[in-house]
């Protein structure tokens, strides 16, 4: 069964509306919504990987219907109960007891730093596999079945086809254990060439390719 955020290559879920596209934030309460995720976010509960399931983890219902940011804050919602820092009753509450500010709390002048540096991911970790050149193939299904809730980077277009090794990118943490609180288990990422046609079934021109950048779990070799 497919993911519902995995909406590469699938047909039927309508036209993209790009009329709010040119705008940073298109309503005033995306503002907030990016500022209360970037300022939870700094309290260390949990990293960007997790962030990322929390919004893939949605019920396919709520997924289809909101939009950008409402997905945000629903995932967070559901971040911060899980994690502990708020109960379900304290969400639906108007005013809650005001509470000392975390010594990690966020503060004005750190945001644009914050933002600058992101969550970089590169870390020390085993030597690579695979050599520039060689010839691998996606694992299939894609969702590496032993973590639960199955959250990976490796998209359902891409699952079970071979590709190129175009270049290794150093050791980086692992997202499918991230993400689920396992371990960074950081591994070899590399750059992935496939053929465009092989992908979908046809090609703007020929020899296109599709590049994506995949971790060494998720590769075999090509006989």
């Amino acid at each position: 069964m497919s993911r519902v955020h995995d909406m590469g290559g699938r047909y039927g879920d309508g036209p993209i509306d790009p009329s709010e596209d040119d705008l940073p934030f298109a309503r005033d309460w995306h503002r907030a919504a990016l500022g209360l995720t970037l300022a939870t976010g700094a309290l260390g509960a949990w990293s960007i990987d997790a962030s990322r399931r929390a919004r893939e983890s949605l019920p396919a219902a709520d997924y289809n219907r909101l939009g950008y940011y409402e997905k945000w804050i629903a995932a967070l919602a559901d971040l911060l109960v899980e994690r502990g820092l708020a109960t379900r009753d304290d969400l639906v509450t108007v005013d809650l007891p005001q509470e000392p500010l975390s010594p990690r709390a966020l503060r004005a002048e750190a945001v644009a730093g914050a933002l600058s540096r992101g969550s970089p991911s590169l870390r020390e970790g085993p030597a690579p596999r695979f050599a520039d050149g060689a010839r691998v193939r996606t694992r299939l299904p894609a969702r590496n079945m032993w973590v639960p809730g199955g959250h990976t980077r490796l998209p359902d277009y891409a699952a079970g086809h071979a590709g190129r090794i175009v270049a290794c990118r150093g050791c980086h943490v692992l997202p499918d254990t991230n993400a689920h609180f396992l371990g960074e288990r950081p591994e070899p990422l590399y750059t992935v060439a496939f053929d465009a046609e092989a992908l979908w079934g046809v090609a703007e021109r020929p020899g296109d390719e599709v590049m994506l950048d995949l971790w060494e779990s998720y590769l075999e070799p090509e006989p």
